[in-house]
């Protein structure tokens, strides 16, 4: 892992300057912030520390353009971000919960860092949102291809894994997520994107009048620490039931168990595929009615983790000093199911060597 010391005293993120071609490049010696725009004003910005979504300015029903992902100025705060959040950011190698950092492959038992109570977080505490990723700008597609090798050990996982994730803007308003991993060792891989969202802008209070579908009709119930008891539960008749688009607000006061666990949505859902594995199937669509913007996701995953900000409280200053409130964001986070090399029941996350780990996942805006 590349030492991140020499990094601390990097400038601000500034405005990218009018782009001349399909990709701006702003060099802060080992840190680039890259700039992706569309003919209809679409912007996106990603850095290679952390392979981080900085930004996503996207018009609403009337044109008009603001940010919809929450995150920072500087990254100097991602990096120094207390709560860490995970704003933005590609987390692994295993992205959400390993129960008490423990897993096994055969007859060998691994252990992690235990970050999250008793429990493995998001790759651990140099998880991949904090390392400075390789970074290639894709000049003829809009876009930018990131890579990293973790380690043998690194955070206690077997194998050197070698990892590419490609960020492209079409002209459709996609943002397009390819990710690409091969081991030299078998080990569990999740990778996700971990961008917080707010459809009527960043730092524009919470998003519980947005309206919410989630395809999907079971859902992963957790224990207290949030790790799946195994069981894969129908959402009918609880307020985990997103199959038709109701305000994500609308249940999440409810008396629950599963909402006391989360402090209110925090879970993965199982989605429903009628078509060909491995290909790309409509998982959520969100639409924020006050601005008319609409995110719709696709994913060839087969769960996906709904998380609505529960833990920012207005500590935490984003962009220009703005307070992200209680539940100012939402997170979408295309995965494999949590602590699934623990739960055999579940679908594997094991990589073996001379196998591959490809995945898509698109983020699609579009304002009605």
């Amino acid at each position: 892992m590349k030492s991140l010391l020499p990094l601390l005293s990097i400038a601000l993120f500034a405005s990218a300057p009018a782009l001349s071609h399909a990709v701006d490049v702003e060099d802060f010696d080992s840190i680039q912030l890259y700039t992706l725009k569309n003919r209809s004003g679409m912007t996106v910005q990603v850095t290679n520390y952390g392979a981080i979504i900085t930004s996503i300015v996207v018009p609403d029903r009337d044109g008009k353009l603001a940010d919809v992902a929450l995150g920072y100025d500087r990254v100097e705060d991602y990096m120094n971000a207390v709560d860490k959040p995970y704003f933005g950011a590609i987390v692994g190698r295993y992205g959400n919960r390993i129960a008490q950092g423990e897993f096994s492959i055969g007859d060998e038992t691994f252990t992690l860092a235990k970050n999250n109570g008793e429990n493995h977080l998001h790759g651990g505490v140099i998880g991949f949102d904090k390392v400075v990723w390789d970074a290639n700008p894709l000049e003829d597609r809009n876009g930018v291809e990131l890579s990293y090798l973790a380690k043998d050990g690194e955070e206690g996982y077997p194998g050197n894994l070698r990892v590419t994730v490609t960020y492209r803007l079409t002209e459709r308003n996609e943002i397009i997520i390819d990710y690409l991993a091969s081991t030299d060792k078998a080990t569990p891989v999740n990778l996700t994107q971990h961008t917080y969202f707010n459809l009527k802008g960043e730092g524009e209070g919470d998003i519980l009048s947005h309206e919410l579908m989630l395809n999907a009709s079971h859902y992963t119930p957790v224990d207290a620490g949030l790790i799946p008891i195994g069981e894969i539960a129908p959402v009918a008749d609880t307020p985990f039931d997103f199959t038709n688009a109701k305000p994500i607000g609308r249940d999440i006061g409810q008396s629950h168990e599963q909402l006391e666990f989360g402090g209110g949505f925090d879970h993965n859902w199982v989605l429903d595929r009628s078509g060909e594995k491995g290909k790309l199937a409509l998982a959520a669509r969100v639409h924020e009615p006050e601005s008319g913007r609409t995110l719709d996701v696709f994913t060839m995953e087969p769960g996906i983790q709904f998380y609505c900000g529960n833990f920012l409280d207005g500590r935490l200053k984003g962009k220009a000093g703005k307070p992200y409130v209680h539940r100012g964001g939402f997170c979408l986070e295309t995965q494999h199911y949590p602590d699934s090399p623990n739960q055999p029941n579940f679908p594997s996350s094991i990589l073996e060597p001379g196998g591959e780990y490809r995945t898509t996942t698109v983020f699609k805006f579009s304002a009605k």
